[in-house]
C-alpha cells in the first residue's frame, strides 16, 4: 500500500520542497481548527497550524488520478474558484481545455435548478446575438445602452457555463468556505467534489479533499499547475 502511494506521488511529480516554497503547508490560527482536519496537521508554528505535506501529496495524487479518470471517460468537470486570488487561474485553466467554470459568483440553483439556469443561458445567448446583429442599430441609444449593460452582466454570470448542457460529472472547488453553496448543491445532486481543504473546514464534506492552504496565490498556482499537468497527460 505504501509503495503504491509513493509511486502515485512520484508519478504526478509532487515534491515536498516545492510545496513548502509554494506555502501549501500554512493553515489558519489554531483557534479556527476544524476537528476533522486533525489527521492532516503536522504541528503548530506561532499559533498557526502547519499542514502535513506528506498527507497533502498523497491526497493531491488521489485527486489528480480521479480527475484523469473522469476525463478518460469523456465526462465533465466544472471548475469553481470565486476568491480574488483564484479567479484568473481557474478561468485560465478551464478555458485552456474548454471546461466549464465559475470564477465570479456562484448563482444559487446552478445545479439544483439546472433547467432554469439553462433557460437563463439561452436568454443570454439570444441577447448577445441581438446586440451583435445589424438590427441592433434600429434601437434608440438609451435602449442600446440598457441592453449592452444587461449583456455585460449576463456575460459575467454565464459565459463560463454557456456550453454546460447537463449536470457536470464532478466539481473542482478551490475554497469550500467561499463557495460553500456550490459544495452543498453538488452534495444534494450527488455530484462528486474535488476541493482544497484548509485547516478551518470540514474535509468529510468533500469526496476528494486536498489538505492545503486555500489562501495563497502561490499555493493556488502550484495545485492548479499540477491539475493542468494531469489533464495534459490525458489530452495528449
Amino acid at each position: 500500500m505504501v509503495e503504491q502511494i509513493v509511486k502515485k506521488v512520484k508519478g504526478f511529480g509532487l515534491d515536498l520542497e516545492e510545496m513548502v516554497k509554494a506555502g501549501l503547508h500554512f493553515g489558519h490560527r489554531k483557534s479556527k481548527l476544524h476537528p476533522k482536519m486533525k489527521p492532516y496537521i503536522f504541528g503548530i508554528r506561532k499559533t498557526v497550524h502547519i499542514i502535513d505535506l506528506e498527507e497533502t501529496a498523497k491526497k493531491l495524487a488521489e485527486a489528480l488520478e480521479f480527475i484523469q479518470n473522469i476525463l478518460k471517460e469523456k465526462k465533465t468537470i466544472l471548475f469553481v474558484g470565486t476568491k480574488i486570488q483564484h479567479q484568473g487561474l481557474i478561468k485560465e485553466l478551464a478555458e485552456k481545455y474548454n471546461f466549464p467554470y465559475v470564477s465570479e459568483r456562484w448563482l444559487g440553483g446552478s445545479l439544483t435548478n439546472f433547467d432554469i439556469m439553462r433557460k437563463r443561458v439561452a436568454y443570454f445567448q439570444e441577447l448577445r446575438d441581438k446586440v451583435n446583429s445589424e438590427e441592433f442599430a434600429k434601437y434608440g441609444k438609451k435602449e442600446q445602452s440598457m441592453l449592452k449593460r444587461e449583456l455585460r452582466n449576463l456575460t459575467t454570470k454565464f459565459a463560463g457555463v454557456e456550453f454546460l448542457e447537463k449536470l457536470p460529472d464532478a466539481l473542482f472547488i478551490f475554497d469550500v468556505r467561499k463557495d460553500n453553496l456550490a459544495l452543498r448543491e453538488a452534495k444534494r445532486m450527488g455530484v462528486p467534489v474535488v476541493a482544497v481543504v484548509d485547516t478551518n473546514v470540514d474535509p468529510s464534506q468533500v469526496d476528494w479533499p486536498i489538505p492545503a492552504s486555500d489562501d495563497g496565490a502561490k499555493a493556488a498556482e502550484y495545485i492548479l499547475g499540477k491539475v493542468d499537468e494531469a489533464i495534459e497527460k490525458v489530452k495528449s
